[in-house]
């Protein structure tokens, strides 16, 4: 019996290492259930229960701990890449690009205290940029780094027992800073719901037409007079409601349903002639009652050939009699203009009589179910050309050595770039949000595993060494001080309300657990999007720069 658990356990194998690294991976995953003070650290536990095990002797073949390693980490950036993706470039529009440009200094001035204290302390750079990962909880970014050391010739461990050692402090100091900014600055009228304008958010009103200017006009000659995007999604007539073509003629005393764009209502209403005051945007309102001869439907984009086709090009309000008012895309809504480009898994909200409404579930698919099939080719093309990506030398000003991105650096950057273009390039790159999940939380475990496994060795002589005091000291710098110094530009001198700071603090240092802590206690959803319209953004910013630092001041 024992010499069968010290084969399964203890003698290297293919066989041993599976075993070792699921065990790692499971006990992780189920300590980071628990919660201390409403805070848990979730799959990052993986890497403390790997440190453990690493400490206590346990270990697998070097090439195997090389190749999951590796593999587990091409995983996650490539499927973060994928998720982030759709939103990265869209982030910097409107209002997003100052809460990106706060993130942003979030990160730099992070990187500037490392590089100070890197100078000032005894703390090599590489040991340096692994604190800094730590204090960020940003494990990607340590993945780029140890891939750089790699390329480089030099000790890639190092970096890895930093980022353990200031690891907890990064997940509880972002709250710590933003509980100290609020207790000191924030009143409680300042936590006020502020609705912020969104500019994709249909915007549903009826108004009557009074303006002679458009009498007799199709529909198609009233949008070019007006420089504003709206859908008329229903018109009234002598009792009747019909679905308006674009070549329908609007005579005085229509009454229309228009989707539009809250801040373009008073335009409209100026186009128009009147707005009623009914408000159509509540949630609760049957779409079907409101008139019996027509019937609202969602449907779901499903067939493939449609992926990346403008949604004007389909015709289906002239060829079907039926009206698209509405597009909802990974929970967001958008307006259903003719130049939007059509993706997989779109849902439309269609409205029309029974019969048209079927005919149209043909031509879009509706068909749910081929949705949960993941589409793994595209998964494996973009990791193959990630890797090609990453390997590939990059010649910069100033280097005698090429850079190269790396097993973290090329695949997060084509996951972002197929995640954005692929449907425009009719690329099926759907995923479930599950199955995006799934492969992210598998590729994280695997890397974090075989991360504490190899950290583990040295990890406590290192702590409890007048050294790892220093680290867990500066690390706590590197979380607090960035946070707090543009938390407060954000808040009290550019007047970014409390829960958008929140929401771009934390996603800056990307670290959930934190939003998880903002959304508990402060009222609406601005931490959320704000956490999400920076998070791509930082994530990418960060796994660059750590590989640069490394690359211009080793190189």
């Amino acid at each position: 019996m024992l010499d069968w658990l010290h084969s399964l356990l203890i003698e290297h194998s293919a066989l041993q290492a599976v075993i070792v690294l699921s065990l790692i991976s499971a006990i992780g995953l189920g300590l980071g259930k628990i919660r201390v003070m409403g805070v848990s650290l979730g799959v990052t536990f993986v890497f403390f229960v790997g440190i453990l095990a690493g400490h206590w002797g346990l270990s697998i073949d070097p090439q195997m701990l090389n190749y999951a390693e590796s593999f587990g980490l091409v995983i996650f950036v490539y499927a973060l890449g994928l998720q982030v993706g759709p939103g990265f470039f869209s982030s910097f529009r409107s209002g997003g690009m100052q809460l990106n440009m706060l993130a942003a200094g979030v990160v730099l001035v992070g990187t500037l205290l490392a590089l100070l204290g890197s100078t000032l302390l005894p703390i090599p750079l590489p040991e340096m940029v692994g604190i800094l990962c730590g204090a960020t909880t940003n494990t990607p970014a340590l993945g780029a780094a140890q891939q750089t050391l790699k390329q480089m010739g030099l000790e890639a461990g190092m970096p890895a027992l930093g980022c353990a050692v200031t690891y907890p402090l990064g997940v509880v100091g972002v709250i710590l800073a933003m509980m100290v900014i609020r207790r000191l600055f924030v009143r409680d009228e300042d936590l006020k719901v502020e609705e912020k304008e969104k500019a994709n958010q249909p915007y549903i009103a009826a108004f009557h037409v009074h303006n002679p200017a458009i009498f007799n006009k199709s529909i198609r000659e009233i949008a070019e007079l007006s420089y504003t995007k709206f859908v008329i999604s229903r018109l009234w007539r002598d009792g009747k409601v019909s679905i308006p073509t674009s070549e329908m003629v609007i005579r005085e005393g229509d009454r229309l349903l228009v989707v539009t764009s809250e801040r373009y209502a008073p335009s409209l209403t100026v186009l128009f002639g009147e707005q009623e005051h009914t408000d159509w945007n509540q949630k609760d309102i049957d779409w079907n009652a409101i008139d019996s001869q027509l019937v609202s439907q969602r449907i779901v984009v499903t067939r493939p050939e449609l992926n990346g086709k403008k949604l004007g090009s389909l015709h289906l309000r002239n060829h079907y009699g039926i009206n698209i008012s509405r597009v909802y895309r990974s929970g967001v809504q958008l307006l259903a203009t003719a130049e939007l480009t059509l993706q997989l898994g779109d849902r439309l909200t269609v409205v029309g009589e029974a019969a048209a409404i079927q005919n149209v579930e043909r031509v879009l698919g509706n068909a749910v179910k081929s949705l949960k099939e993941p589409n793994l080719v595209a998964v494996f093309v973009g990791i193959v050309l990630g890797l090609i990506l990453g390997a590939t030398p990059i010649s910069l000003p100033g280097m005698g050595t090429p850079v190269k991105l790396g097993l973290a650096g090329g695949p997060i950057m084509v996951g972002i770039l197929i995640g954005t273009f692929g449907p425009r390039m009719h690329m099926v790159t759907y995923t479930t949000r599950s199955a995006n999940l799934m492969l992210r939380a598998l590729g994280l475990s695997l890397y974090l595993a075989c991360l504490g496994l190899d950290a583990g060795v040295h990890f406590f002589e290192t702590v409890f060494r007048p050294e790892g005091a220093m680290w867990i000291g500066v690390g706590f710098l590197l979380t607090f001080v960035p946070v707090v110094v543009m938390g407060l530009l954000a808040f009290r001198y550019l007047k970014v309300d409390f829960g958008s700071t929140t929401g771009m603090l934390c996603g800056s240092m990307a670290n959930p657990m934190a939003l998880t802590y903002a959304n508990d206690t402060i009222p609406g959803d601005n931490p959320s999007v704000a956490y999400a319209t920076v998070y791509p953004f930082c994530m990418f910013l960060r796994v660059i720069i750590a590989q640069l630092l490394l690359m211009f001041l080793l190189g």
